[in-house]
């Protein structure tokens, strides 16, 4: 149906229906690009730190440069995604980013002549995570104009496997090209990437002029004309807060895993190269599978807080059990490595399975048209996590070892458990709809 005509148009609602799957495409394919930067470089660590001359300390402070510009970008963007709308704001965070990256190709690589600086090279990261932190809201904001309830939750969570999906061909381009061709051609396939997203953003990417007539909601009511509360914005909901705070304590144990697990299996469990790369191999494909099928779940079942429920006391359980087994283990934990290795991937993938979710609930919440500054929100505690749960493995190493790692990560999932209440506040859900219609 167009908007204001009260007319419904067949041939509009088809085109609408086959052409929010390319504004998906283009949603997946953003994050992906940025992926494969932000969990992509890392990868490249053995040659940052020999290329560069760096020592672990200014290895850890460049990488953490990265997490860090995400985390304090990612509500600016949002709070500008609500304002200019996710075309404009995506176009120029892509751009702006592939910018940055070609900037670090053409003038911040080591050479026989000159090796830039710990700092250069840290600025550098930075900028790229500033200005990349523009593509979680502006995206997610697209994907929840395009699709309707009952839908969204599935195609968030496609969304959501950008992000595994990304990093792995990062983790697996990058380190070949750092090592064969430099760290110019390594940057420069970055920028690349984000450029020709950019230019499909450019074609693809545009507000929907209309709503599928199988859509319920109304074409222009207002919260007041329909006797729903004004919509506060998201910074100011309380609701919204605790689903993002919730997401940022279950991060923890994803990404103990994602940062410290190969070091666990080749440092306590004696595993070798192999059994190490399928481990982590299985919880990406574990976890990307998990989102999918989470999202057309919940979607069925209506059943998101539910869901965030069960995965924050589930994946609490798995670590309270590593955390034992490693105890017990002593010095006789070779012969586990087996059963070390399957607690990581149950582990990893139960901490990993709901991130679609939990982002479509945010987005829900807020409703479309703040979506941008909820999903920002959620993101910044998300990126937040990721900057100060590798800082804090190491003390905790140097005082319990690894029983005490996986411990606290158990905590932290146990935290989050309240912080997602079995049912959203009617008020919250009857505003969201309303802010949907308008």
């Amino acid at each position: 149906m167009e908007y204001g005509s009260g007319i419904p148009v067949r041939g509009a609602g088809r085109r609408a229906a086959n052409h929010r799957w390319k504004v998906l495409g283009v949603g997946f394919a953003a994050n992906a690009s940025f992926s494969a930067a932000f969990s992509g470089i890392p990868t490249t660590a053995v040659f940052l730190r020999s290329g560069y001359h760096l020592d672990n300390h200014g290895l850890g402070l460049v990488l953490g440069m990265l997490g860090l510009g995400i985390a304090v970008s990612e509500l600016p963007w949002g709070l500008l995604t609500d304002r200019w709308g996710d075309r404009r704001v995506l176009l120029l965070g892509l751009l702006s980013t592939a910018a940055a990256l070609a900037g670090l190709a053409l003038f911040v690589v080591p050479t026989r002549a000159h090796v830039p600086s710990v700092m250069t090279l840290a600025l550098g990261l930075l900028l790229v995570g500033l200005l990349g932190g523009s593509v979680n809201g502006s995206s997610g904001r697209a994907v929840m104009a395009w699709f309707r309830e009952g839908e969204r939750g599935l195609a968030m969570s496609i969304r959501q496997t950008a992000m595994p999906a990304g990093g792995g061909l990062g983790a697996l381009a990058l380190p070949v090209l750092a090592s064969r061709s430099g760290f110019a051609s390594a940057y420069a396939v970055l920028a690349l990437a984000c450029a020709i997203t950019a230019l499909f953003a450019w074609r693809w990417l545009h507000e929907p002029s209309h709503v599928d007539p199988d859509d319920a909601r109304p074409a222009r009511t207002t919260p007041a004309a329909s006797g729903t509360p004004a919509r506060v914005s998201p910074l100011r909901d309380s609701g919204i807060w605790r689903v993002a705070l919730g997401a940022g304590a279950l991060c923890v144990p994803q990404l103990a895993v994602v940062t410290f697990g190969t070091v666990f299996l080749h440092d306590f469990s004696r595993a070798g190269v192999l059994a190490i790369s399928v481990t982590m191999a299985a919880v990406q494909t574990g976890a990307a599978i998990a989102r999918v099928w989470s999202g057309g779940w919940t979607d069925r079942r209506g059943n998101r807080r539910a869901y965030m429920r069960a995965c924050s006391l589930l994946t609490a359980v798995l670590f309270a059990l590593l955390a034992l087994l490693t105890g017990l283990a002593g010095m006789h934990h070779a012969a586990l490595t087996v059963v070390f290795a399957l607690m990581i991937v149950l582990g990893g993938v139960s901490a990993s399975a709901w991130h679609g979710v939990a982002f479509t609930e945010l987005a829900t919440l807020a409703g479309t048209s703040r979506a941008g500054t909820a999903l920002a929100l959620g993101n910044t505690c998300v990126f937040l996590t990721l900057f100060l749960t590798p800082l804090a493995i190491a003390p905790l190493l140097s005082v319990g070892s690894w029983p005490m790692v996986w411990a606290v990560a158990s905590a932290c999932a146990l935290a989050a458990l309240p912080e997602f209440p079995r049912t959203a506040p009617k008020d919250d859900v009857r505003a969201a709809r309303a802010c949907d219609a308008t």
